[in-house]
């Protein structure tokens, strides 16, 4: 007996062992399985780190973990709008800021994107203007779009968002690139020129008050342009992205008057791939946490459910579309 019991503690330590390691591979893989099952990745994509979308993409990401079960949801900073739709479009990203007249194109295939039609990407949100804003120094002269034939303008950089907008807003005062001396710029360039004297008039897209508008505002009498509603109407008849803005008074140094104008709206695009029950769960999670995205921008006032679907140029999510037309 003495002599079997060392090989009889072997043999029973021996398949504790054993079966104490059969154990935990069973329970190491019931414990992943539901984490595999329920985990859901939400890439967003923003811009950069010094514009609007970053902060409002890292309060919506946080918006996203902290209400909606098994999310895991992240940013990425890029190039915004055109090179989010393309991120979007290869599925780099599940989510992405972009402005509606840039996803308008996309999924047309018209102005940027003629020949290069995006099929697979949908709208989530609408979110806040991108005010059309048509700057120039007292000193020019100009107080009317009528009266720059001839003159110098900055319509942006070639093939830009902000270029389109300057085309199809000159387009409705009867003035063609062939009437002025185009500049295309970028607003940082247009700045600079402005300021400089290179350039008599600039158009920019960016929500308002814009810092770089601030800057020139400070430094010399600058005039904003109006969009009259006439105008504005012709604009948006032929363009429907395009909704009516009054930039306020005192919104820029010695603009003690509202100036009329048109806006595009930057939006929340996603693929296709993302289905009604999650579109349905994101668009609530964000929109009943309003507080939490004005508490990163001020831009944050704007967004609103009632406002969700404003100058939404491309066909909705159907379950963000189902949560918006609730009460």
């Amino acid at each position: 007996m003495k002599k079997n019991s060392p090989i009889l503690v072997f043999c029973l330590v021996a398949g504790m062992l054993l079966t104490g390691c059969g154990s935990g591979t069973k329970t190491e893989t019931k414990k992943n399985e539901p984490v595999s099952n329920k985990q859901q990745y939400i890439n967003i994509a923003t811009g950069s780190t010094s514009g609007t979308y970053y902060p409002l993409g890292s309060a919506i990401a946080e918006i996203l973990n902290k209400n909606i079960a098994g999310v895991n949801a992240s940013i990425q900073t890029t190039g915004a709008s055109v090179a989010n739709i393309n991120l979007l479009a290869t599925g780099r990203v599940d989510v992405a800021f972009v402005q509606n007249d840039i996803a308008f194109y996309a999924v047309n295939g018209t102005e940027l994107y003629k020949d290069k039609k995006v099929v697979n990407i949908k709208g989530l949100a609408s979110l806040y203007p991108e005010t059309i804003q048509i700057i120039t120094l007292e000193k020019t002269g100009i107080k009317t779009l009528a009266d720059i034939k001839g003159k110098r303008v900055a319509v942006g950089a070639a093939g830009s968002g902000t270029e389109a907008n300057a085309r199809q807003i000159l387009e409705a005062y009867g003035i063609g690139y062939g009437d002025i001396k185009v500049q295309y710029l970028s607003f940082g360039e247009a700045s600079s020129a402005l300021k400089d004297g290179n350039v008599d008039l600039a158009f920019v897209t960016a929500g308002h008050p814009t810092a770089a508008i601030q800057e020139i505002a400070n430094l010399e009498k600058m005039v904003l342009l109006p969009i009259t509603q006439d105008k504005a109407d012709i604009i948006i008849k032929k363009y429907p992205f395009y909704t009516k803005i009054v930039i306020g008074g005192n919104t820029y140094k010695n603009q003690t008057g509202e100036v009329p104008t048109v806006a595009v709206m930057a939006m929340l695009a996603v693929t296709d791939k993302m289905n009604a029950d999650t579109g349905y769960k994101v668009a609530r999670a964000i929109f009943t946490n309003t507080d939490k995205i004005k508490a990163v921008h001020t831009i944050g006032q704007k967004i609103t459910k009632n406002t969700a679907t404003s100058g939404m140029s491309i066909p909705l999510n159907e379950g963000a579309d189902k949560f918006y037309k609730e009460k």
